[in-house]
């Protein structure tokens, strides 16, 4: 268990990890929605890929990176915003 989990943190997980629940249980995902909602489960980079209807100059860096990560693209962690914006547009015959 991590080290920033909170008492109520752990007497909500504990009953789920005893009974081995589906990883996809309510129980289980209400936990995350909550320590989601506190900030302390996510960080930036784990955001997605923002709106997909909105241009990709319109979305953050880290936005660009987890699509590029998506589509494979080598080299994404050395690249600035402009270039993760060329290189999926590259990979996308431009139709994004």
């Amino acid at each position: 268990m991590p080290d920033t989990w909170t008492a109520k943190d752990q007497r909500q997980y504990e009953p789920m990890r005893q009974t081995a629940l589906d990883p996809q249980s309510h129980e289980r995902r209400a936990v995350h929605d909550e320590r989601s909602e506190d900030a302390r489960t996510m960080n930036r980079r784990t955001l997605g890929t923002g709106n997909p209807r909105a241009p990709l100059e319109e979305r953050s860096k880290d936005e660009l990176y987890n699509l590029a990560e998506e589509h494979g693209i080598k080299g994404r962690s050395r690249m600035n915003k402009t270039q993760l914006i060329s290189a999926i547009r590259r990979r996308n015959g431009s139709e994004l």
